[in-house]
């Protein structure tokens, strides 16, 4: 059997087709494929606004300074997460403040949210960890409360809804990335979803230099003709090609055939572990209709006579290639070295020491699902302690 990854892409011919047609054209960035595809993410999310960019980190990055998050602001986040949904606090000179997670979802734990809110707290980056959504409805209410900012960083929960609402049409600010391992991808790429008509328009600033064509808000410069342009704030390069959109737009038709996919295989998982000594399952809340991007089990070591490691080396050794999301980002160096320490999340260090995400992904067969649980199966017997 050939080696099995915990994530892959699903690139059809047709995908391959769409890029080919945009590369033969006469527009490969910023042409007509970008807008069509902020369009088509609308419609399905029910946003009023998208904004495409490189990657869910510039999505992040973006998203912050639409946010008017600058010196002196504080964004609390969750530990268990890549680092950029940390450093893009970071980027716009705020702190990042970490809050605890709960340890049934995994999701952040919006009692620790209250516990860290201070006079200088601006906004709550609130990340939907393996596809399922976090608590919409009391993170809102604690957002408004505090006259907060809530930023869901939906990098893993495209295609999922809370109480029947997509996710991109919740929050003041959803991200998502495009990277290859999530449910649709363009290589790369991600966006920016808001109901704001201002904020779109400080996105779009944000996306491209802070440069505008718009004679409405150019300020000094007459506008004498099409070449006219200003720059009226500090933006970045993030700019998505139209070879990508195109992609993309191709992927986006398919999105709920690879939900579907995905949900026949947690499903699978579901059922096989739930009553597994040695194995914990993510709880998951009814308000959420989960796609998942990763599907996480977690090692109750106490039980087993292995490590983690041991577990991952012989899984690996058996051609199935786990991974761990995530390590707590105040863990890494850059972060210690700014003063967190060890120990701020303690359930979030708990967990983070017993979780593996196992291949999820809609090219796997069921052959290979069954090959799959019947490997986790066979070393949590082999290591269970009787």
């Amino acid at each position: 059997m050939d080696k099995l990854f915990y994530g892959k892409q699903t690139v059809e011919e047709d995908d391959i087709q769409a890029v080919v047609d945009v590369l033969k054209g006469p527009l490969i960035t910023c042409g007509p494929k970008v807008v069509e595809f902020e369009k088509r993410l609308c419609e399905y999310t029910g946003a009023n606004y998208a904004v495409a960019v490189s990657s869910g980190t510039a999505a992040l990055h973006c998203a912050c300074i639409a946010a008017g998050i600058g010196p002196g602001d504080e964004v609390i986040t969750t530990p268990i997460t890549f680092a950029a949904s940390a450093n893009c606090a970071l980027y716009c000179g705020a702190t990042p403040v970490f809050a605890d997670i709960d340890p049934d979802t995994y999701n952040i734990d919006t009692n620790s949210i209250r516990k860290n809110i201070t006079q200088k707290t601006k906004a709550i980056i609130a990340v939907d960890y393996t596809g399922q959504v976090v608590e919409v409805n009391t993170i809102r209410q604690i957002c408004d409360e505090h006259n907060l900012i809530f930023i869901e960083d939906a990098a893993h929960s495209i295609g999922s809804s809370y109480n029947g609402v997509k996710v991109g049409n919740i929050a003041d600010y959803t991200t998502f990335s495009f990277h290859p391992v999530k449910t649709i991808t363009g290589g790369e790429g991600g966006a920016i979803l808001t109901n704001d008509g201002s904020a779109y328009k400080r996105l779009l600033l944000a996306r491209g230099h802070g440069i505008t064509h718009d004679k409405d808000l150019m300020e000094d410069l007459p506008h004498e003709g099409i070449w006219c342009y200003e720059q009226i704030g500090l933006g970045y390069n993030y700019r998505m090609t139209d070879f990508q959109s195109a992609m993309l737009i191709s992927q986006l038709g398919k999105i709920e055939r690879f939900k579907e996919r995905r949900r026949e295989i947690s499903k699978k998982y579901e059922l096989a572990f739930k009553d597994i000594q040695g194995i914990i399952l993510q709880k998951t809340i009814p308000e959420s209709d989960t796609c998942r991007h990763i599907f996480v089990i977690q090692l109750d070591l106490d039980k087993l006579t292995c490590t983690r490691r041991e577990f991952f080396d012989e899984m690996s050794a058996k051609n199935i290639q786990c991974q761990v999301h995530y390590i707590p980002v105040y863990w890494f160096p850059y972060y210690q070295k700014m003063g967190y320490k060890r120990g701020l999340c303690p359930v979030a260090e708990n967990v983070y020491r017993g979780i593996l995400s196992i291949p999820l992904y809609p090219l796997l067969t069921d052959e290979e699902v069954d090959y799959v649980i019947y490997t986790i199966k066979s070393l949590v017997e082999k290591y269970c302690i009787k």
